[in-house]
């Protein structure tokens, strides 16, 4: 799930719970200090999971970010080698270039 997934599955649990809460306070046919305890615990227990899944989530943010750096410095130092290979596989042209144009004798005129 995306970071943005994640923020609305936990704002959608909370609304659900809070909605099934308040019904079941509407509908139940118990006394009002077990209701009180029963809420308190679905509470607890909601913050508890939701808790979890916030620790899961930034558990997650920081290797994906992790991943990323390590890509990124791959990619960066294939392509410092790259252009160190080409520099070098290009000296042999550029050498025989120069030789043609006479800029590596001081011969040119002005």
């Amino acid at each position: 799930m995306a970071d943005g997934d994640d923020g609305r599955f936990v704002i959608g649990l909370m609304t659900g719970t809070v909605l099934g809460t308040g019904l079941a306070m509407l509908f139940a046919p118990k006394a009002g200090s077990e209701l009180r305890t029963q809420l308190s615990d679905q509470a607890a227990a909601l913050a508890n999971r939701a808790q979890e899944g916030a620790r899961r989530a930034a558990e997650n943010a920081g290797r994906w970010a992790e991943t990323g750096k390590e890509a990124v410095n791959e990619w960066v130092e294939r392509g410092r080698e790259a252009v160190s290979l080409g520099t070098e596989e290009a000296q042999p042209y550029v050498r025989e270039a120069n030789a043609r144009s006479g800029a590596g004798d001081g011969s040119q005129q002005s």
